[in-house]
């Protein structure tokens, strides 16, 4: 199963409401309780050969721990600004505190502010302006 298919189907689990999803088929486990008091709590479960063969090659990845990552907490379309017209809520190199409006995602019709959950200096910008943002997809790091 496509990754990008993993997603959709554990956002409509939860979308529906459901406290618990498990999926298995031959060579691939998928297993997901959802908290109401905090995040889903997923376990996944693919041979690194489907893995390798689904990407085409194998590639490291390299983490750099001082990084913190904000990612999307749900389906949206991503906008780096209040409007067309105003300037970005910030830019590489910003410095920015917890709390503060990083962007806004937009989910049926609803414009969400999604907020710093770290202080420190913005290092990336993941996503263009008025893109497509998938759940758990990083839209910032910002070095702590």
């Amino acid at each position: 199963m496509d990754i990008k298919n993993v997603k959709k189907f554990i956002e409509l689990a939860k979308s529906e409401g459901v406290a618990e999803l498990k999926y298995e088929e031959k060579d691939f486990k998928v297993s997901v309780s959802f908290n109401s008091t905090a995040s889903p709590v997923s376990h996944i479960q693919v041979p690194a050969q489907s893995v390798a063969s689904q990407s085409g090659s194998t590639a490291e990845i390299a983490v750099d721990k001082s990084l913190h990552e904000v990612k999307s907490p749900f389906v949206g379309t991503f906008y780096a600004s209040p409007s067309p017209d105003k300037p970005n809520y910030v830019s590489v190199g910003n410095k920015v505190s917890a709390g503060q409006t990083l962007c806004i995602l937009e989910a049926m019709k609803i414009m969400n502010e999604i907020e710093s959950d770290a202080s420190g200096e913005i290092v990336e910008v993941c996503v263009d302006n008025e893109s497509l943002v998938e759940y758990g997809q990083v839209l910032y790091r910002i070095r702590v």
